[in-house]
């Protein structure tokens, strides 16, 4: 697409300024850790045993390429657009961005990657209410990197008007840096489209369908072995795009895959998707987390939940070093139980909370705090039918 401006030239006059370079990455781990834990807290007991053990052996020789951004800038008084091509027209009409790719990390041999994971036990708590989570997790995951296999690229935007073309190291971005009155509006709009990309189609099931999404659920939350089952499932529907091994011997998710295999291809893949993000997020938070979220749903008090980690959320609280503060009334509840449930909640990820209205992140809380909030939103989304 870039023609020479003046005669025939090759791109670049010397071949040398494609700079290349290799290295090598090994990593070997394996541990188990066995134990038993009981701690009474005020009107809350948990019991926890089990064991667990991981490990990971992988060793990669990977390949640098490197075109340094002056070399491309200098092929602008060298090159002009050829703004017939079919690529650059097709680019035209839709409005698309184009990028070239100028760095590359290659794998400069086939290497195998092994990770597995086991871990078992019962867990047992009681915050007013009873629930056993038990069971044997395992993890396995192995893949193959074929030779010349391009494991991360950088790229640059390049922009383009009439023949010449040039290097955007600035895009244009819709939203500013700087904020006139100082405050930041946080990420929970952009989690919001992230959620409505992923579960939309949750929200367009009858409430008969919603009932049996919801019980599939809530077993899952309560049983490990169901909620690996699952997500193999959804998984293997996801990398096959097919609707084949949805059969299951237990009766709390056979109604859910009994209605995923009548379903279409394509609603088949969405529900899936859905499934999937649901259980990522629930895989996230910690096991007296889904604990309190079963009992969240039966005290339906699940959308005082939601708007509180949404206002959490609404503050800037990866770069938020002190304290902020959030309404109050939002976990203001009629019982004295339920006050003490919603701060022991969102304090598990990470956001202790005063009776005050004022709140206080740990560092690195926002991963945990995202997957509360959208494992708040499906469970208030699927319980509608109730």
């Amino acid at each position: 697409m870039l023609l020479p401006r003046e005669g025939i030239e090759s791109l670049f006059a010397n071949r040398g300024d494609k700079d290349s370079s290799k290295f090598k990455l090994e990593k070997s781990y394996s541990d188990r850790v066995d134990g038993n834990l009981s701690v009474p807290v005020d009107c809350a007991s948990a019991e926890v045993t089990g064991a667990a053990s991981s490990s990971q052996v992988w060793s990669i020789t990977l390949e640098k390429n490197h075109i340094p951004l002056t070399e491309l800038d200098a092929l602008q008084a060298k090159r002009k657009m050829d703004m017939n091509h079919t690529f650059i027209q097709q680019l035209k009409k839709s409005q698309q961005v184009l990028y070239v790719v100028h760095e590359t990390i290659e794998a400069s041999e086939e290497t195998s990657y092994e990770e597995s994971t086991e871990a078992g036990g019962g867990f047992m708590a009681q915050f007013y209410a009873k629930f056993n989570v038990k069971g044997t997790r395992v993890k396995k995951q192995s893949m193959t990197i074929p030779k010349g296999c391009a494991l991360a690229f950088r790229a640059i935007q390049l922009g383009i008007t009439d023949e010449s073309w040039y290097l955007d190291y600035f895009p244009y971005e819709t939203r500013t840096m700087f904020v006139s009155d100082g405050s930041s509006p946080g990420k929970l709009v952009e989690l919001e489209v992230e959620l409505k990309e992923n579960c939309q189609i949750l929200s367009t099931l009858s409430p008969d369908l919603l009932r049996i999404f919801l019980k599939a659920i809530k077993a899952v939350m309560r049983d490990t072995n169901l909620f690996q089952e699952l997500t193999q499932k959804m998984d293997a529907v996801l990398h096959d795009t097919g609707g084949s091994g949805l059969e299951t011997e237990s009766p709390d998710l056979k109604e859910l895959l009994s209605s995923l295999q009548n379903s279409s291809r394509d609603l088949l893949l969405e529900l899936a998707r859905a499934i999937a993000y649901t259980l990522d997020a629930l895989d996230e938070l910690m096991e007296d987390q889904l604990v309190l979220l079963l009992e969240a749903l039966e005290e339906k008090i699940l959308p005082q939940w939601l708007k509180l980690v949404g206002s959490i959320l609404e503050h800037d609280i990866e770069d938020t070093a002190g304290p902020f503060s959030v309404d109050p009334a939002l976990f203001s509840f009629p019982q004295e139980k339920e006050q003490e449930l919603t701060i022991a909640l969102v304090g598990m990820s990470g956001v202790k909370l005063q009776n005050d209205g004022s709140a206080l992140c740990m560092d690195n809380a926002f991963p945990a705090v995202a997957a509360l909030y959208v494992s708040l939103y499906i469970l208030s989304l699927l319980s509608n039918s109730d």
